[in-house]
């Protein structure tokens, strides 16, 4: 679609250059910024232009530009111990997006929009990813990417700021990942999305996504029970409510995959306790 509103489009060579002022939108893919109108958006500085590495890694964290790609991200070779790899093509599936879209729509971008539905948040949800943000005056700050997304459309972040990377543990690329989604229909967007992760100490994670107006992290220090499990998403209390999906049925559903989550990392538990005895 013509943004018929913008008058600029900027393209910085270096942090110096990157100044958001009223009216400017950062623009990487550019997937959700040309697919409707962009009331009030006078200016577009694209940052593309700035050169960032799609993806470093260190022996401590896999650092992820906001400018990846999807694709880029998807068709990572990863360690051979990395046994959550596998969840990031489920959780790039489950945006029903073509090979053209992943080769433009960034993983910045799907977690600035804010969309309940946006797969990558709850990717990296899960994975206890965190963001990097730049702020104005030249410095950076860090927040979870479970905080980063506070609602429908809307972040932690503030005036000026641009979210610049994520930073992924290399710990929680080792562990093990469990994956549950549903639609109302085959190809429509998610209404409810449930993912989790067992670590090596022990510890448990449940995110649920899509069926929520922001990402809900459930944190356990070992696999709970099934009361635990059931009591924790019943506390929930931001639950969506849009045509793909009425707030009950959403609700419904997250208990369940909770559950069934639970279950397959109980057994990936024993199987690793049996195993190493």
């Amino acid at each position: 679609m013509d943004l018929v509103t913008v008058r600029e489009i900027r393209t910085p060579a270096c942090r110096e250059e990157l100044r958001l002022g009223p009216g400017d939108r950062p623009l990487g893919g550019g997937t959700w910024l040309f697919s409707e109108e962009q009331p009030g958006c006078t200016g577009l500085v694209d940052l593309t232009s700035l050169g960032w590495e799609a993806l470093t890694r260190t022996d401590t964290h896999l650092t992820i530009a906001a400018t990846c790609t999807i694709a880029t991200l998807t068709r990572m070779t990863g360690d051979r111990d990395w046994r959550a790899q596998p969840l990031i093509g489920q959780c790039a599936n489950a945006l029903l997006a073509s090979n053209k879209i992943w080769n433009v729509a960034t993983v910045g971008g799907n977690v600035a929009l804010a969309i309940p539905a946006g797969a990558m948040t709850s990717l990296l949800a899960t994975l206890d990813a965190t963001a990097v943000i730049w702020t104005p005056d030249g410095g950076e700050r860090r927040i979870p990417v479970a905080a980063f997304v506070t609602g429908v459309r809307t972040t932690a972040l503030l005036a000026g700021e641009v979210l610049r990377a994520i930073e992924v543990p290399i710990g929680a690329l080792r562990s093990w990942t469990g994956f549950r989604r549903i639609a109302l229909s085959p190809y429509g967007r998610s209404g409810a999305l449930v993912t989790g992760r067992l670590d090596d100490a022990g510890g448990f994670v449940l995110v649920v996504t899509a069926a929520t107006t922001r990402p809900v992290q459930l944190r356990f220090a070992t696999v709970p029970d099934a009361v635990a499990v059931t009591e924790a998403v019943a506390a929930i209390d931001c639950w969506y409510d849009d045509p793909h999906g009425a707030p009950d049925w959403r609700r419904a559903m997250s208990a369940r995959f909770a559950l069934e989550i639970r279950d397959d990392a109980s057994a990936a538990s024993a199987a690793a306790v049996e195993g190493g005895c």
